[in-house]
Order: C-alpha cells, then structure tokens, then sequence
C-alpha cells in the first residue's frame, strides 16, 4: 500500500509557476483513509505565506469529499524521498479526530519505515479536549 500511496502522490507532483506569486506542485502527498480511499494534493507556495502544504491540499480534498478519517500519510519531497509533514500538517491531522494520534506516516519508501503521528507530537495539548466529549 505504500508504494501505491507513493506513486499516487508522484502522479499529481509538478514542480510548475502559476504566476511570479505563486509557485505549486513542488511537493506532493497522499493519504488513504479509514475507509481505503486515497486523495492527494500538492504543495502551493505563495509570496506573502497565504500558500498551502501538499498534505492539507490532500486532506482537505479528503474533506471535500465527506471523510475525516486517515489511516496513511505519504509526502514526496521534490528530489523524489520521502519527508514528514511539517508542524502545521502535523497539528492539522491531530485536530481531526480523537484516533488521528494512530495515523502512520511514511519516513522511507525503500525500508518503509513509518511513524505514527503521536510520536511527532508526544504531548498533544488537545487529548483532553477530545476526552472531554466522551
């Protein structure tokens, strides 16, 4: 499944200037959902920091879409590895849903070492929020 995600995310990745302000497609995501949908997106750099991270791209087209559940991650940098989601991604996914600390993400496409998202942000500040609705 990680190799599909990865070339899932490869398919849609073109590094392309839509204007002189905006720069897209330099990195590229995927995501499978809980329910086995996978939905990508890319990265959208603009010149005043409006722009968006391939995996939100990838995560609001999953929203779009009616889901809110993911299961994988998946980022390609523009040299073809693989690199974990930045801060803003990261806290992204967390917000989510209360399991979101159980979504794997992709570290390495060779050895497919993966990382679970709780590990990234060990002492999430919105766990008791979550269990608050329980």
């Amino acid at each position: 499944m990680w190799k599909k995600l990865y070339n899932a995310a490869l398919a849609v990745q073109n590094s392309r200037s839509i204007s002189p302000f905006i720069d897209a497609g330099g990195v590229a995501a995927a995501i499978l959902t809980k329910d086995g949908n996978i939905y990508v997106g890319v990265c959208i750099d603009t010149a005043c920091g409006l722009g968006m991270c391939a995996e939100r791209n990838a995560i609001a087209n999953m929203i779009t879409n009616g889901e809110s559940k993911i299961d994988r991650v998946v980022a390609v940098m523009s040299n073809g590895k693989v690199g974990s989601p930045c801060g803003a991604c990261c806290e992204f996914m967390m917000q989510l849903d209360c399991d979101s600390g159980e979504i794997e993400i992709l570290l390495d496409i060779e050895t497919e070492k993966t990382v679970k998202l709780k590990e990234l942000l060990p002492d999430w500040w919105g766990v008791d929020r979550f269990n608050s609705q329980t």
